[in-house]
């Protein structure tokens, strides 16, 4: 104690201060996702990035899978790349499928694509390469859209660690590499279940009518437009609308008038949606020439089969199909998305907190709104799993679905460490400081992304030689042959990169179209025709035609073939003539085939080393009496590969010493190309 009669000064910080500054700086536990972080409450929240960043880095990823990605299925090209060829250049292969008699594939969803199309003739001129590739752009645009967004919300909406797992899921998949640029309506189902999925994830409540109408008309979107089957995704989200409170607080006395809301409200929605059946059904039943609902034949085909008909004409597959495909495409993901669910309930139990406060009496817990938005997946596999047919493309509907499971499921395996963490040095201090969470999750994300961009490069080292070899088709063989008869004379190709650039950039583009109608070339494939690319990557006027092998099931035919330069109504003439021979059977039609002997050009598969061949498959390349290589290329010999190295591309030869490889060639008929080159040579 001071003495009597002395001062003191006391010293007191100013109260002048603006009190606000510090007020403002929230601490990111107070994140409004269902998910919450635990720890780390004061600091900031973790590294996010924009939706205009993430939509830039998935479509930079998007395009590099339109440019060097392979067509996986045939059924690409000849129900889809075919009739879109059609309707460009008035010529290409018909399915049964696109017969007026049987009508179960949409040309309001192949319409759709005609624009991407006219555009690059307009923009980059006639030829048909630009228009392929133009068509893959658009599909990657939406991809990378709908993709983006998926990921914004789940950061806003679930959770800021979950929803940056899932961007990187997203990019480096080798599922959505394929996917997203495939010209499939399992793909278009696969972006408007994304879209529809983003609307999703907000909260429901009565008040957000926002929600329901643009998630409901995005799911009937897909399935309308897309794949009827798609719909099924979106079942749970009905559940949640009828059944689940969710930010409404429902008591007794309520429950009567707000169910009757809820429902009233979906029916509003789905009536709304419903309206997207008039401009298909309108489009569909123009170009088949009577009323198509092509949604219900396509249900009616694959549900309720008649007689001997049936999508198990086409192939079956044991219950494990799926898995092993998803194991390619998502490799580490596949067993995180499937334990997405029971990961939920661990954590119910031992981490409550993860999931916010307790909501009050009356609303849906954020455990079962969480787990309904993560059911989805488990309904479509099991679907799936029933149908005896299976492919792989029918699960592109689930595909963006499969990487927010794996994410969430992640992060929940994160918060069961940090809870073990705690537990066993009893200090949430440490906890807060340790680097074992993030190097967790980013050695599970890592691994991820090697063995995905490796299994990404296998197919194009391994499985790419259909669509190069026609490529070098186009541009080398078909110079050759010019400067061989003398009408027109074309340098050589450039053999550097960059004198190839440079050369192809101040070169005139010449119109092969005119001069190939002279030649009437004849491009032929037999039992490699389920690997042919399509008509956009065939040098304009080269007639394919299909010759017999082992195969004795339906080939495709060709459409009615109509003028180069006619409109849109001129091609109404193939479309809506049923073209005699195709079947919904799978029977063999002969008529389809050409006669060897008249083919100028052939594409062909031959393994030296594990040699194979039969009277209606021998083994053209060997054959040099008769054909001549022109481009032979490597490709895979899967059966007799490691499985190791066959699913997955390494640098070094000491991996591909596991592998063996075949020619996949472009054959030229001797006799009948030196006749027809001393022919024109005198014309």
């Amino acid at each position: 104690m001071d003495p009597p009669g002395v001062q003191t000064i006391r010293f007191r910080r100013p109260t002048n201060k603006n009190e606000t500054t510090t007020a403002s700086v929230k601490p990111f536990n107070r994140h409004t996702g269902i998910l919450q972080d635990q720890l780390r409450r004061a600091q900031r929240a973790p590294w996010v990035c924009s939706f205009s960043t993430a939509f830039r880095v998935i479509l930079l990823m998007r395009v590099a899978g339109a440019m060097y990605g392979n067509i996986q299925d045939c059924d690409e090209v000849f129900n889809f790349w075919e009739p879109l060829h059609y309707l460009d250049r008035g010529y290409g292969f018909q399915t049964w499928e696109t017969s007026p008699q049987y009508g179960i594939r949409s040309w309001a969803y192949i319409f759709i694509h005609w624009l991407p199309v006219k555009i690059a003739s307009i923009l980059l001129g006639t030829e048909q390469r630009p228009a392929f590739f133009a068509v893959r752009m658009f599909l990657a645009l939406l991809s990378s859209f709908t993709e983006a967004k998926l990921y914004r919300t789940a950061v806003e909406k679930i959770n800021y660690r979950a929803g940056r797992y899932l961007f990187f899921m997203l990019v480096c998949s080798a599922g959505m590499w394929t996917a997203s640029t495939a010209f499939l309506p399992s793909s278009f189902a696969m972006y408007a279940n994304t879209l529809a999925f983003t609307f999703a994830l907000e909260p429901t409540n009565s008040q957000n009518m926002r929600r329901t109408m643009f998630t409901t008309l995005s799911f009937a979107l897909g399935a309308i437009v897309g794949w009827p089957f798609a719909l099924a995704v979106a079942i749970p989200f009905v559940f949640e609308e009828l059944f689940l409170s969710g930010k409404d607080v429902v008591t007794k006395e309520t429950v009567a008038s707000w169910r009757a809301s809820r429902w009233l409200r979906m029916f509003i929605c789905a009536a709304t949606a419903a309206l997207l059946f008039v401009p298909v059904v309108a489009l569909d039943t123009l170009f088949y020439g009577k009323l198509t609902i092509v949604p219900w034949n396509i249900v009616k085909y694959n549900i309720f089969p008649t007689g001997a008909r049936g999508p198990e004409l086409y192939g079956t597959e044991p219950i494990t199909f799926y898995i092993y495909n998803l194991i390619l495409n998502f490799n580490v993901l596949v067993p995180l998305a499937l334990i997405a669910l029971p990961a939920l309930l661990v954590t119910s139990r031992i981490d409550r907190k993860r999931l916010g406060d307790k909501p009050p009496v009356g609303q849906t817990s954020p455990y079962i709104l969480l787990a309904v938005r993560l059911a989805p997946v488990y309904l479509w596999l099991a679907i799936m799993s029933a149908q005896p047919h299976k492919e792989e493309r029918f699960l592109f509907p689930v595909y963006p679905l499969i990487c927010f499971n794996a994410a969430v499921a992640l992060y929940l395996m994160r918060g069961w460490l940090e809870v073990a963490f705690v537990k066993v040095t009893k200090s949430p201090y440490k906890a807060s400081t340790s680097m074992l969470f993030s190097r967790f999750t980013l050695s599970v994300i890592a691994a991820f992304m090697v063995i995905s961009v490796s299994r990404i490069l296998a197919h194009w080292e391994y499985y790419h030689a259909p669509m190069t070899l026609v490529y070098k088709f186009d541009s080398q063989e078909i110079p050759r042959l010019f400067n061989s008869t003398g009408h027109v004379h074309l340098p050589p190709p450039p053999q550097g990169a960059y004198d190839r650039y440079h050369e192809e950039e101040q070169a005139p583009r010449i119109d092969y179209a005119p001069f190939l109608k002279e030649f009437d070339l004849k491009l032929c494939l037999g039992k490699e025709w389920y690997r042919f690319p399509g008509h956009y990557l065939v040098p304009d006027g080269v007639r394919v035609d299909w010759i017999k092998s082992e195969f004795d099931g339906m080939l495709p035919g060709h459409f009615l073939e109509t003028a180069k330069d006619a409109g849109v109504m001129e091609r109404l003439k193939g479309t809506l003539v049923v073209p005699p021979g195709l079947n919904d059977l799978n029977k063999e039609a002969p008529q389809f085939y050409r006669d060897v002997n008249t083919c100028d050009y052939l594409i062909d598969l031959d393994f030296p080393l594990h040699p194979a061949s039969s009277a209606l498959e021998p083994r053209y390349a060997v054959d040099e009496k008769t054909w001549e290589r022109v481009i032979c290329l490597p490709f895979l010999d899967a059966r007799h590969s490691s499985l190791l190295t066959r699913t997955m591309w390494m640098p070094g030869s000491r991996w591909q010493q596991a592998n063996e490889f075949g020619d996949y060639c472009l054959l030229r008929h001797k006799q009948n190309m030196a006749a027809k080159e001393k022919k024109l040579a005198l014309v």
